[in-house]
């Protein structure tokens, strides 16, 4: 749902500006010192990339579905990383709490959320519990006013940097489902939350993950979401629905990027005589990319759509995860083969790329993870 087209399109373009302007330019920058530039942070807040989907009562933009997918689709035309340093605050890290949580913790937090005084981050990966989440083994002890949080997280999203974590931890030991899992604000600074070494990932440099260890660390128990136990599984996967489709739109935008970048690249390189992209072969690869985009746009606008006119989306957005994440990796590898040797050095961005997309097929639920997901909905619907 588009709710003002000519505001929309001011907003798009400014942010294509940016990323045009500001942020490509930066790339090789960002890998290299493996941190997003503090002016580009800067003005990341200025233009309120930190509250696209947070509503205007909390200082954010308000986007609907279909709004941020036209957004994320503009940022995804460069480095996943720049994104990843503010996407928290617009998603995982900020929806749970403006979905479930209580009017005080809205009002505490979400509001430095929308600007970006203080960066967001998500905890529910664990060492023995990834696409496994409900058997996750985090505790969560009430004792008095407070709960005493004992446990390990992996692969956190901007741990190493974030002010505040939502996390999923086990109140009831006795419910070894979702359950007896419970979701916790917990503020950075909280003693016993303890901070791994960064990982040493395979793409997208900028943007940071770490264990994050929970040692005794005790947190009030005013900080549970939603004020009651047992419901932060639930939270959780109410939050992927915006997440999967907001990844998808950024999926699309990069194949799009990639697309862009092979056909320059084909019209300007010769062999045998012509252009490469008068080659047939090449031409293949080229189309096979730009209808595969297409396809993934397609499916994204449609699901965002459906979901501002509040219909359940949970099928649509795991079929868009799938599609796009997949898709993306085609149209990465095909970059490279177009670019030849060129596309296997660094100093070209599809060898960048290539590393980067990777990464869609896992997060924010695996590309086995939305096939289950997809067809245990099929059954339930037709059953």
């Amino acid at each position: 749902m588009i709710r003002d087209p000519e505001l929309l399109n001011q907003l798009v373009d400014t942010i294509a500006r940016f990323v045009r302007e500001r942020l490509i330019p930066n790339e090789a920058r960002l890998a290299e010192e493996d941190a997003v530039p503090a002016e580009i942070l800067s003005e990341m807040k200025e233009m309120g990339l930190f509250g696209l989907s947070i509503p205007e009562e909390y200082g954010g933009l308000g986007l609907t579905m279909e709004e941020e997918a036209l957004v994320a689709m503009e940022i995804g035309k460069t480095s996943p990383a720049f994104r990843s340093v503010f996407g928290t605050n617009n998603g995982i890290g900020a929806q749970g709490i403006l979905i479930d949580g209580t009017d005080e913790q809205k009002a505490k937090y979400v509001p430095r959320l929308a600007t970006g005084e203080i960066l967001s981050s998500f905890c529910l990966t664990e060492p023995d519990s990834g696409s496994d989440a409900a058997s996750l083994r985090t505790t969560a002890v009430r004792d008095g006013d407070y709960y005493v949080l004992n446990g390990t997280k992996r692969y956190i999203t901007n741990g190493p940097e974030a002010d505040l974590f939502t996390v999923m931890a086990r109140t009831d030991p006795d419910n070894k489902g979702a359950g007896g899992i419970s979701a916790f604000i917990v503020e950075g600074s909280t003693p016993g939350l303890i901070r791994g070494p960064a990982d040493n990932k395979m793409g997208q440099k900028g943007a940071h993950t770490c264990d994050i260890i929970f040692d005794n660390c005790r947190v009030p128990a005013d900080n549970i979401i939603g004020g009651k136990e047992g419901q932060g599984f639930k939270t959780a996967m109410k939050v992927l629905d915006r997440g999967r489709l907001h990844i998808s739109a950024v999926c699309v935008g990069v194949a799009e990027r990639l697309v862009d970048e092979s056909l320059r690249y084909t019209m300007e390189r010769k062999q045998f005589g012509a252009p490469l992209a008068e080659h047939q072969l090449v031409q293949a690869m080229l189309a096979d990319s730009k209808t595969e985009a297409y396809a993934g746009k397609t499916m994204v606008m449609d699901a965002a759509r459906r979901k501002d006119d509040g219909e359940n989306v949970s099928t649509l957005a795991s079929c868009c995860k799938l599609f796009c994440a997949e898709m993306v990796g085609r149209v990465a590898d095909r970059a490279v083969q177009v670019h030849g040797g060129a596309g296997y050095m660094s100093e070209y961005a599809v060898e960048r790329f290539y590393r980067d997309v990777r990464l869609f097929r896992i997060y924010e639920g695996t590309t086995q993870i939305q096939q289950l997901v997809i067809a245990r909905n099929m059954v339930r619907e037709a059953s």
